[in-house]
């Protein structure tokens, strides 16, 4: 019954604005719009008025002049410096969508990957919609490649990389003295992207502490480099696409299983507590349990 009653709001407020510019692609229907100049300088200053303008189709997620009003004083000026560009590339980035997803598609899903590659969060509650943390207030503006949803404030995707984010959560501080030890920072702080089941200091604790002392000794730097990468995927994989997928290659070089059942998911026999914890260069799933590979 919400769903129906969403897609009905989305429906009338629809029916008022997108036939006017269904001509139009999404750049010059922004810009006759009136209420998204700072996005469209922020297109030209990014040098994304050709991309956004082509074949697509793209949905975008467009924040009007008033929700970059919002951002502190100043991050809009220092977004548009020629320094900035890539930053600002990822921020307008993270608001598109590939393909043409229409208001009534977007109230069925959980999540859509933008074309910067992290995930926006969609929720539908008390008949609105948000994106993120912006509340959607017009849809389905029809473009000759796509469809515009307006937005009431800018979404901004992760900066931190893996253990940059891991580091912040608290909940890690044994999986990052691993991580360190094994020499492997620099490695998960690159570009990837990564995928990582990453086991909290209480799944750590399972471990019994000799053992566990012993993994990080200098001496035993490759056994547990092997361990730590066999929670690591490469590419992101998000949550409904791991489950899909039943099994995933680490870069350890042996797969993982991944289930579902009455009691939750699960990643070989660790349960997953948390899913789709997007970083700069990857996403995160927390596990309860340290899955050790198989013997060779």
């Amino acid at each position: 019954m919400k769903k129906s009653i969403v897609s009905l709001a989305f429906a009338a407020v629809a029916s008022m604005s997108s036939m006017a510019f269904a001509q139009k692609n999404i750049v010059e229907t922004a810009v006759e719009a009136g209420s998204f100049k700072t996005l469209a300088a922020a297109l030209g200053a990014a040098d994304l008025v050709g991309a956004v303008s082509g074949t697509g189709p793209f949905t975008v997620f467009a924040p009007t002049d008033e929700a970059f009003k919002k951002l502190p004083a100043g991050t809009v000026e220092t977004l548009l410096k020629p320094e900035n560009k890539g930053k600002l590339q990822a921020i307008l980035k993270y608001h598109v969508v590939p393909g043409k997803v229409m208001a009534a598609d977007v109230v069925k899903v959980k999540g859509a990957v933008s074309l910067n590659g992290q995930r926006i969060d969609v929720k539908v509650a008390g008949g609105k919609v948000s994106v993120d943390s912006a509340n959607v207030v017009k849809t389905d503006i029809a473009c000759t490649n796509g469809v515009i949803h307006v937005i009431d404030s800018v979404i901004l995707p992760a900066t931190d990389a893996i253990p940059a984010v891991a580091d912040k959560a608290g909940n890690f501080k044994t999986l990052l003295a691993a991580v360190k030890a094994a020499g492997l920072v620099e490695t998960l702080s690159g570009e990837g992207p990564f995928t990582v089941f990453a086991p909290t200091d209480e799944a750590f604790a399972k471990i019994p502490a000799a053992t566990l002392a012993d993994l990080l000794k200098p001496e035993n730097k490759g056994k547990l480099a092997s361990i730590l990468k066999y929670h690591v995927v490469a590419g992101r994989v998000y949550s409904e696409a791991a489950v899909a997928a039943k099994s995933a290659a680490t870069v350890q070089g042996a797969s993982v299983k991944i289930s579902t059942n009455d009691k939750g998911a699960f990643v070989n026999d660790a349960k997953i507590l948390a899913t789709d914890i997007d970083a700069s260069n990857g996403v995160i799933h927390v596990i309860d349990a340290v899955i050790m590979p198989p013997a060779k």
